[in-house]
């Protein structure tokens, strides 16, 4: 009898069990619904492809709406792709730029529950992306060095779901995809010796960026009394440095600001403050990456006790009561932000591994040829938390930058590639490659690759580059960084896809917060770049003048015209005519004139027209020609 009744109850258990999951499939899975996961999922299903993305939380946008990260930082003069996108749809919410302008820190500032309800409107429009809401990741699902899906929990029933996919992307804000299948990953500072960096780390470890819980208080007007209750463990003395109006540890930086400037740093829309500055601030130092989820939830409660005494400060010491944590933001209990703001995660060891020196001097290597997404703001390090960490670290002056694809991709592993933080770059890299702009546009280049190797069948590291980087400049993303030849300029594809090869280089330049990197369209081409640069491709004919005049960029063209079909057959009479009937009609350029300096942008055109450079010669995940 016993033995019946343990029979049944074990039939009971499987029965419960079985009904308790769930299986799920699709072409693209990614993993976290932060700027990267959802710029992913929505250039995937954009493409056609079915597509998923399975978020902890029940928002979308991750620091951009649901970690409160909402000043952003970089890429003012780079709008490229789905950042462009979001930027514009900011303005129509607000009524255009000046009304995002409210803080000192960037020329974008909006609400976080605004930047949540632009991308859920805009992944509802989309026919193949499908969002699962209160999804938080148990597992990967691996077959030998073959990720095939993940499985997650249903936090709204606490089902088990399986989701199979061909391709899975880790946009998580802490990488816990890649760490779960055990795919090789970086924590931490690599030391000089590894990086080659000269960035005065001398010895490696595990020290990762401070996090910060950006609360958003709001303005409830003169005379209101917003005082949170006085925090435990509470001291003023903690916050000295933060403004000039409390600073009296010498020892500590001396700050530069007053306390409404400090305020103003991160003033929002609608009389609201984002609370993420400044270095005597609510930022926290946790290394989150290897303690499992009960020991974050305990670690991120400290994060927020610490952004709680924060706030306390500003409303009593620096007189502040007016001001309490905004009421209309955050779906929490406590009106606190959904998620911390991570600056930091695993970074996977990738095809290739962008560090300081390739953004230092791109030209001087070829990774800028496999550039992905853009990036101008500087290297920037949050350490003030932990005294352990380098507080003074050697960074060089950077320009403008691109990110190469193979950052994107695992080495070793098929069916996952990485968005959000997880990217292949140096610890000092991240820095900078971290920022929301940055990250939005590196998603969309993740989902572009996840989306293509799916319809061609093949694995991402066999995907063709220029088909990616041609996909995303057909998606209004920049490739290359040249803040004078943007999208709005009426060559930019040429020039990008020219400058992507090398033939015609930018010139970078560190300015600080907005680093830059000009093409210089409309002037001429120097002869003996032009020899020296283009000779990869082929045999530049030149006369002894300063400057390529457009016969020579003709007689170039006529030179290698077997690589281009509709003119392999033509005399240089033919071609010349060819040409110049093009020049005015179909290609937009003016004054077709032989005997004249040809401009950079007519260059960029003529060549991208003919014979093509782009797609006649194969790269690598190097940027090495290969073919």
């Amino acid at each position: 009898m016993l033995q019946k009744i343990i029979l049944i109850l074990s039939l009971c258990i499987t029965i419960t069990s079985i009904h308790a999951q769930k299986v799920m499939y699709t072409d693209v899975l990614v993993v976290g619904g932060g700027a990267g996961g959802t710029a992913a999922g929505l250039q995937s299903a954009r493409l056609g492809v079915k597509t998923i993305i399975a978020e902890e939380t029940t928002w979308l946008g991750g620091m951009l709406s649901a970690a409160g990260v909402t000043a952003t930082d970089g890429n003012h003069r780079l709008p490229s792709g789905i950042w462009n996108e979001f930027r514009e749809a900011l303005y129509k919410v607000y009524g255009g730029p000046n009304k995002v302008f409210t803080g000192w820190v960037s020329n974008t500032q909006f609400e976080p529950h605004v930047a949540d309800s632009i991308l859920k409107s805009w992944v509802t429009k989309q026919q193949h992306l499908t969002v699962l809401f209160n999804y938080a990741f148990k597992k990967t699902i691996l077959q030998k060095n073959a990720v095939k899906g993940a499985v997650f929990i249903n936090q709204k029933n606490n089902e088990t779901v399986t989701i199979y996919a061909k391709q899975t992307i880790d946009a998580t804000e802490l990488g816990d995809v890649l760490a779960n299948a055990k795919i090789p990953c970086s924590i931490g500072m690599e030391a000089d010796a590894i990086t080659k960096e000269n960035a005065g780390v001398t010895a490696s470890n595990n020290i990762v960026q401070d996090i910060t819980y950006a609360a958003i208080l709001k303005d409830y007007g003169i005379g209101a009394d917003k005082t949170i209750p006085k925090p435990n463990n509470y001291s003023p003395e903690e916050f000295d440095g933060a403004c000039t109006n409390y600073y009296n540890n010498l020892s500590r930086q001396k700050p530069t600001v007053d306390a409404q400037k400090m305020l103003d740093y991160g003033k929002l829309p609608n009389g609201k403050y984002m609370i993420n500055w400044p270095g005597y601030g609510n930022d926290y130092y946790v290394n989150l990456l290897q303690l499992n989820r009960v020991q974050r939830d305990s670690a991120l409660q400290l994060a927020k006790e610490q952004t709680y005494r924060f706030i306390y400060f500003i409303q009593t010491t620096l007189g502040f009561k007016h001001l309490g944590i905004a009421d209309d933001e955050f779906p929490t209990a406590d009106q606190m932000p959904l998620i911390a703001y991570h600056r930091e995660s695993r970074r996977v060891n990738g095809l290739t591994r962008l560090n300081i020196n390739h953004l230092a001097k791109p030209f001087d290597y070829n990774l800028y040829r496999t550039g992905i997404a853009v990036g101008d703001y500087p290297i920037d390090h949050h350490h003030k938390k932990n005294p352990a960490a380098p507080q003074h670290l050697d960074f060089k002056a950077i320009p403008s930058f691109n990110v190469p694809l193979g950052s994107l991709i695992p080495k070793n592993f098929t069916g996952i590639i990485v968005t959000e933080k997880n990217i292949s770059v140096s610890n000092i890299v991240n820095g900078t490659t971290r920022l929301q702009p940055c990250v939005l546009t590196t998603g969309q280049a993740t989902g572009a690759l996840a989306a293509l190797a799916i319809k061609q069948k093949i694995a991402a590291s066999k995907v063709d580059i220029r088909v990616v980087q041609e996909t995303l400049l057909n998606n209004n993303a920049i490739i290359m960084p040249y803040i004078d030849a943007g999208i709005k300029h009426p060559q930019f594809i040429s020039i990008q896809k020219i400058g992507a090869t090398g033939i015609l280089r930018g010139n970078g330049i560190a300015t600080g917060w907005a680093n830059q990197t000009w093409f210089y369209p409309d002037s001429s081409v120097l002869t003996t770049s032009f020899v020296k640069n283009f000779t990869p491709f082929g045999k530049a004919i030149t006369s002894n003048k300063e400057y390529v005049t457009i016969k020579d960029a003709i007689a170039t063209i006529a030179k290698n015209k077997n690589l281009y079909v509709a003119f392999s057959h033509k005399s240089s009479a033919q071609l010349n005519t060819l040409i110049a009937a093009l020049w005015n009609t179909k290609w937009q350029l003016q004054n077709f004139d032989l005997n004249r300096a040809i401009t950079r942008a007519e260059m960029a055109v003529l060549l991208d027209q003919t014979i093509n450079p782009f797609h006649y010669k194969k790269i690598n995940h190097q940027g090495d020609i290969i073919l």
